[in-house]
């Protein structure tokens, strides 16, 4: 009997952690959607020569508005809390969207982050006020999007440009989270690092799993 249970501690016990651990991370590793194929950005113009797009990549969606100066706190904020942890896995871009007129402004900002960040994946795409607006409004939210076509909100958007976020979020109406306050960096440090790591986690696993099955 002790000999048993010396067995059971050194190899049966491990295995039924070791699968448990896996089912937990297969639960776990899924960020729900909210809102399904939200419009793509092609159309809006950009300074760089490819044309910007959110297929294929995961995405931190932001809309600024016209006053780069005034909300260059949520470029720091999402700079130093998400940028600066993820930009170095493949897939991830961070997507600005800006009205036509302030390409001066977002150079400005570009060569103030470069200072001390690698800017390669931040990418500024620019559209009349409607075309904005009409983008805004295919997420879905309950968010208010400002005359100048300003949203504090950062959203995580999929590769199949679904809008992820929380569906039982406490601090939020009926738990559903969509984007994730800039303007301050406890939301940012507290929820959206989490958020996006179950999503990088979710792909990982996904290519994992493929390699495996060719």
């Amino acid at each position: 009997m002790k000999k048993f249970w010396v067995l059971f501690g050194l190899f049966i016990l491990p295995l039924v952690f070791y699968i448990l651990l896996l089912t937990g991370t297969n639960n776990f590793a899924k960020l729900p959607v909210l809102t399904e194929k939200i419009n793509d950005v092609t159309h809006l113009s950009s300074t760089d020569s490819d044309t910007i797009s959110l297929q294929g990549k995961i995405n931190i969606l932001c809309f600024f508005g016209n006053d780069l100066q005034n909300v260059k706190n949520n470029a720091l904020n999402l700079n130093e809390k998400i940028y600066k942890h993820f930009y170095k896995f493949k897939d991830f871009q961070f997507v600005v969207v800006l009205p036509n007129g302030t390409e001066e402004q977002a150079e400005m900002l570009k060569r103030e982050l470069g200072v001390i960040t690698d800017m390669q994946k931040w990418n500024f795409v620019y559209g009349t006020p409607a075309e904005i607006s009409e983008l805004f409004d295919s997420l879905k939210t309950t968010y208010r999007l400002h005359s100048n076509s300003y949203s504090p909100y950062a959203f995580i958007i999929d590769k199949n440009m679904d809008l992820r976020g929380r569906t039982s979020d406490e601090d939020s109406v009926e738990g559903l989270m969509y984007g994730y306050n800039a303007e301050t960096v406890a939301p940012i440090h507290k929820k959206m690092v989490d958020d996006v790591k179950v999503l990088v986690a979710e792909y990982r696993l996904a290519l994992k799993k493929n390699k495996r099955q060719i």
